[in-house]
C-alpha cells in the first residue's frame, strides 16, 4: 500500500510505503499459541507425568555423575574426531592416490555401518585382540606389550572403548564437513600464497582453514549436539555411567520409567541449549569478515550528494555485498 505526498517546494513527489496487513498470519499465530498452551497445560496437569518424582531425582547424585560422564564422553570424542576429520579431509585432497584411497575407505566404512554395531565391536575388542604390542613388524621383537583387558579397565570399565567408538564414527561425518569447507575457499587464495613462496602446510594452516571455518562451524556444532545424545548408546560397549544409563537404573529400581525419562530430557535440553549458545558465539567470531555492513542508516550518515530539498536525506537502507577482510595472502 502506498501513499503519495508533495514536498514543501516544487519538486519530485516522495512516496511513503505502508506495510500490507496479513490477517492470515495473525490468525495462524493465535492458533499455534493456543495449541502450545494446551500442550503445556496437559503436560503439567497429567498425573502420569509424576512431577514430584521428577523434582525428587532431578539433582540425584547418580544423575549428576551421569551428566559428568556424558560430558566427558562428548568432549573427548569430539576432540579426537575433529583432529581425525581434518587429517582425513586433507588426505582426500592429497595428490597421493594411496592417501586419497585410505581416506575414502575410512569414510565409506564408518558411515556405512551403524554406530551401535561399532560400539559393540569396540566392546569386544579385547576378545578379538587380547594383547597390544609395539615392536619390529613381521618379527618376534617387542619393545612394549600390554593386555587389552587391563588397558580397557585402566580408567573406567568401557570408557576407552566408548570414546574410541564414538570418535572414529564421528570423524567420518566431520571429514566430509571439513572437506566441503575447504573446497568452498576460492582456489585463487592458495595460488596467491604459493606465488608468495608459502609451503602447502602453512597455506592450509594460515589461509585455507581460517576461511573455511565459517562454513565448518555450524554443521560441526550440530554434530556436537548429536554426539551428546549419541552417548546414550554406549551401553552397547558396555559403559554404565552416563546419564541415560543412570536414569534407567533408577527407573528400574523404583518402577517409574516416565519421570526418569523426563529427568534425562530436562538435562539433555539444558546442555544442548548451552552448546547452542556457544555455537552462536563461534559462528559470530568466524563470520566477522563476512558480515554485511549497513550503508547510510538514518541519522548517522550525511545527506547524499545530488539530493534536492524535496527529497529525503537519509533514504539508503541497503547493504553492500559481503566482503572478506584480513586473511588474504
Amino acid at each position: 500500500m502506498m501513499r503519495n505526498r508533495k514536498s514543501k517546494k516544487d519538486g519530485p513527489v516522495a512516496t511513503d510505503a505502508l506495510p500490507v496487513r496479513h490477517p492470515g498470519s495473525l490468525v495462524a499465530g493465535i492458533i499455534v499459541a493456543l495449541l502450545a498452551i494446551m500442550l503445556v497445560q496437559g503436560m503439567v496437569t497429567n498425573k502420569n507425568m509424576d512431577w514430584p518424582t521428577v523434582w525428587k531425582y532431578l539433582f540425584n547424585e547418580n544423575v549428576l555423575n551421569g551428566i559428568g560422564w556424558t560430558l566427558i564422553l562428548t568432549v573427548f570424542s569430539m576432540v579426537i574426531a575433529i583432529v581425525l576429520a581434518v587429517l582425513l579431509a586433507v588426505m582426500r585432497q592429497s595428490m597421493n592416490p594411496v592417501l586419497r584411497g585410505v581416506a575414502w575407505f575410512y569414510i565409506w566404512f564408518f558411515r556405512g555401518t551403524p554406530v551401535y554395531t561399532q560400539l559393540v565391536f569396540w566392546g569386544l575388542f579385547s576378545v578379538l585382540i587380547p594383547q597390544l604390542s609395539i615392536g619390529i613388524p613381521f618379527t618376534d621383537v617387542r619393545f612394549w606389550s600390554m593386555d587389552s583387558e587391563r588397558l580397557a579397565q585402566a580408567i573406567a570399565p568401557g570408557l576407552l572403548a566408548a570414546i574410541i567408538g564414538l570418535a572414529l564414527n564421528e570423524a567420518a561425518y566431520l571429514a566430509e564437513i571439513v572437506r566441503a569447507g575447504l573446497e568452498a575457499v576460492d582456489p585463487g587464495q592458495s595460488e596467491a600464497a604459493e606465488a608468495l613462496g608459502m609451503r602447502r602446510s602453512k597455506i592450509m594452516r594460515r589461509i585455507i582453514l581460517p576461511q573455511a571455518m565459517r562454513i565448518i562451524v555450524p554443521p560441526t556444532g550440530n554434530e556436537t549436539i548429536g554426539m551428546l545424545k549419541t552417548t546414550s548408546l554406549v551401553t552397547a560397549v558396555p559403559f554404565g555411567l552416563e546419564l541415560q544409563f543412570a536414569t534407567n537404573a533408577i527407573a528400574n529400581r523404583i518402577y517409574k520409567p516416565i519421570p526418569l525419562l523426563i529427568v534425562a530430557c530436562i538435562w539433555y535440553l539444558l546442555i544442548t541449549s548451552i552448546l547452542m549458545v556457544g555455537q552462536a558465539h563461534l559462528e559470530r567470531h568466524f563470520g566477522k569478515g563476512f558480515d554485511q555492513r549497513t550503508v547510510g542508516t538514518a541519522g548517522k550518515q550525511p545527506p547524499l550528494p545530488g539530493k534536492t530539498d524535496g527529497e529525503t536525506k537519509n533514504d539508503v537502507s541497503r547493504s553492500n555485498q559481503a566482503t572478506f577482510v584480513g586473511l588474504n595472502a
